[in-house]
């Protein structure tokens, strides 16, 4: 017998938000602001001149299928029963997910391949490897007993800025759990890595301002008192090594998933806050459309080193450098 659902998920469920009307409204997003604090030229060439060269990788499409395999799983969990859940076939669900996002994304690239079956194959394995993993551990991250599925790829249309109504920031939660006991929500967003995060991403302001927005704007848009919302890094590992550099087995290093909880204080809201704001002012006017400003460049090796126009001299070519 299914659980009741409390009221407070219904109210969320049953009032989503209204969709952008492209036609007078701009839409902004986290990797947008993220794309514009790492470099504004290649922001203004993408999102200004509409230059938007193909950028998908087998990471990107093996992070998309192993998103939609956990949300399926995790969705059949807490809305019908553990038991059915436990009976998906996650390998044969995976490889349906990871060869649709493949094949999308393959035409988006003028059907033209971007990696290869060696590659392929080993991406797939690796998936494989997760999700094992993951049905044998779930439960010590994902628990029952009085907690409620909200939703999967959950939308946040807003506007940051209120003098900026016509430039709404839009943002798809992974996953929102409630626990009905301590009337607490926890918004968890799912990252794959190759071997996890090290001190170094956890450090890392624009990866925390991610969830930092989501927790803001999911408790803006929902009414939720912002201390009744946690937030989380679900990091799954592609690769798991289980012995040191000096021959010696280390046992924590074979988990597959890595759970990271940024700070989320005052303080840290109001960075978050801050910058999203400041990207608005410094690139809209307030009727929403781009600035006619000057755009710098930001090269560095970690910048040009994943920026598609890093060899075009007509376009920047500042990648040349590194």
């Amino acid at each position: 017998m299914p659980k009741k659902i409390p009221k407070i998920i219904k109210e969320i469920q049953n009032n989503p938000p209204q969709g952008i009307n492209f036609a007078y409204q701009k839409n902004i997003s986290y990797s947008q602001m993220s794309l514009f604090r790492s470099c504004p030229h290649r922001w203004k060439l993408q999102y200004k001149d509409k230059i938007k060269p193909f950028t998908s990788s087998i990471h990107t499409v093996f992070g998309t299928a192993i998103h939609e395999t956990l949300q399926h799983y995790l969705d059949i969990m807490y809305n019908k029963s553990s038991k059915l859940a436990d009976e998906i076939d996650l390998e044969d669900n995976f490889q349906t997910n990871f060869i649709n996002e493949y094949q999308k994304q393959y035409k988006s690239n003028n059907n033209e391949h971007f990696s290869s079956a060696e590659e392929m194959r080993e991406f797939f394995e690796d998936g494989v490897g997760i999700l094992t993993w993951f049905r044998k551990k779930k439960s010590n991250y994902f628990k029952k007993r009085g907690w409620h599925l909200v939703g999967c790829e959950l939308p946040i249309v807003i506007a940051p800025n209120k003098m900026y109504n016509n430039i709404l920031y839009t943002g798809y939660l992974d996953l929102v759990l409630y626990d009905e006991k301590y009337n607490k929500f926890k918004i968890i967003d799912i990252k794959t890595s190759t071997r996890g995060w090290k001190d170094r991403d956890k450090k890392n302001e624009d990866k925390q301002f991610q969830l930092l927005l989501y927790k803001q704007f999911f408790s803006d848009q929902y009414h939720i008192p912002i201390n009744n919302i946690d937030i989380e890094f679900f990091i799954v590992k592609r690769k798991v090594l289980t012995w040191d550099d000096d021959n010696i087995l280390s046992p924590h290093q074979a988990y597959r998933v890595q759970i990271f909880t940024p700070p989320s204080g005052r303080i840290k809201l109001g960075r978050a806050r801050k910058a999203i704001d400041n990207f608005v002012k410094e690139c809209f006017v307030s009727s929403g459309e781009i600035k006619e400003i000057h755009y710098p460049k930001s090269p560095s090796k970690w910048n040009c080193g994943f920026c598609p126009f890093k060899e075009d001299l007509n376009l920047c070519g500042e990648g040349l450098k590194f």
